[in-house]
């Protein structure tokens, strides 16, 4: 069998980008960080605090040089240990639930949102705040199943809001119209899809104030 060279398929890039931690990372290289440290936390390898501020660094790095000392305590490869997460990809920890039946339930503060979250409400409120919590990528999607509930999400004040949900004898709307200052921004993305049926369904930029009048009316 022929010796393997730095040469060969496979072998040429890496070398050479660890040379250059001044490389620009690619989407790719944060969402391949980001899945390392999920398959760390669900190994328990780290907290869910060390998870949270690493991922909110992963998704701010700008170079490969800022993304390698994130990982550089954890295994090399998630496959290494994922047997200790159940076998579960690291894809796994992409997916979250809140949910609050015949309760009021509050999320708020910093917490780790995934990259699609079902938010539940059935017969209590739910009130979901997305000011401090780390967005594990660009774009993220609620998913909503409001059922005679109430249900009130606050996103930062740049974010781009789609909704794509819908509707039955139920309210669904956006407060707040993006901040003047934000034009122009890179803000994240909140996708909302699911149904409300004989519910409220709020969303408002900036963050919850249980004791605020609903702004200006506008959907986007």
């Amino acid at each position: 069998m022929a010796a393997m060279t730095d040469t060969q398929p496979g072998h040429e890039i890496a070398p050479r980008n660890e040379a250059r931690p001044d490389l620009r990372a690619s989407d790719a290289d944060r969402d391949r960080t980001a899945a390392t440290l999920g398959g760390a936390l669900a190994a328990g390898r780290l907290t869910s605090t060390e998870y949270a501020e690493r991922l909110d660094a992963t998704y701010a790095a700008i170079t490969l040089g800022e993304l390698a000392p994130l990982t550089r305590d954890l295994p090399a490869d998630y496959a290494d240990y994922a047997d200790y997460a159940g076998g579960t990809s690291a894809t796994a920890v992409d997916h979250a639930e809140v949910s609050a039946r015949f309760s009021k339930v509050i999320r708020s503060g910093r917490w780790v949102a995934g990259r699609r979250t079902r938010l539940t409400t059935r017969f209590g409120a739910l009130i979901v705040d997305l000011s401090d919590a780390v967005l594990p990528g660009r774009e993220i999607t609620l998913d909503i199943n409001a059922l005679f509930g109430k249900l009130i999400i606050s996103v930062p004040p740049g974010a781009h809001v789609i909704d794509e949900g819908g509707a039955m004898f139920a309210k669904r709307a956006i407060y707040g119209g993006p901040d003047p200052a934000d034009a122009g921004t890179d803000g994240p993305v909140i996708r909302l899809t699911g149904d409300a049926r004989f519910a409220k369904v709020v969303i408002r930029r900036g963050r919850h104030d249980p004791h605020a009048r609903p702004a200006v009316f506008s959907v986007r």
